[in-house]
């Protein structure tokens, strides 16, 4: 399963890619706000570190502005996905910019059957939100599960990517489900590096190499 990071910080993406763990970057509007930048000027920092799939949110809501949007992201950098929100216009944006060769990352679902008509249109990526139906009351990891088999049925090509994440816990399930994607917070990552028994392992074996004759 590849790993992205939910982030408009440059700092938070370089340090992971750093790492070797990092596959991709999604982006969103509120992200972006959050750091006080140029959007495209993030979106080429992010890609001169030579992450392979950065995902740029457009804002319009109807299909032309979506056109138009979509299509001037694709020209900031190949490794630039376009995401366009699940609704009406969305799906007949994507449809348009999938037939052109843009990789469009279908965001804001919800439902097996809006999963189910992002792959009909061709996006390149499906985003389930999972913890926003958590927070609903509902279970997401159902939702990814329904879409893996949908999609597996029909030997769809759209990859599914886990986003809302909440926890590494929603990581593990996504990755025993079969989602192909799972993005997630800077703070998420990290925890998915540590164990404390990793921690105190450490620290015995270093405190046990103290004991050993030197020289």
């Amino acid at each position: 399963m590849k790993l992205f990071l939910d982030t408009a910080s440059v700092t938070e993406i370089r340090t992971m890619w750093e790492t070797g763990i990092l596959d991709g970057v999604t982006t969103n509007p509120t992200l972006v706000a959050k750091e006080g930048r140029k959007f495209e000027d993030v979106l080429r920092e992010v890609c001169a570190l030579g992450v392979p799939s950065v995902s740029a949110e457009v804002v319009g809501t109807t299909t032309d502005l979506m056109l138009t949007e979509g299509r001037h992201l694709r020209e900031i950098h190949p490794s630039i996905y376009v995401k366009v929100p699940m609704t009406a216009a969305g799906l007949k944006a994507t449809k348009i910019l999938a037939s052109e060769g843009t990789r469009v990352n279908m965001t804001l679902v919800f439902s097996a059957n809006q999963a189910l008509l992002a792959a009909k249109v061709g996006a390149a990526y499906v985003s389930p939100f999972i913890g926003r139906l958590d927070d609903q009351g509902q279970d997401g990891m159902e939702l990814i599960d329904d879409i893996v088999t949908i999609y597996e049925n029909y030997d769809y090509a759209t990859e599914v990517l886990v986003a809302s994440v909440r926890h590494p816990v929603h990581v593990l399930e996504a990755a025993k489900i079969g989602a192909d994607i799972a993005t997630m917070p800077y703070a998420v990552m990290e925890k998915l590096v540590q164990h404390p028994l990793t921690d105190l392992g450490l620290a015995r074996f270093l405190k046990d190499w103290e004991k050993v004759p030197k020289g």
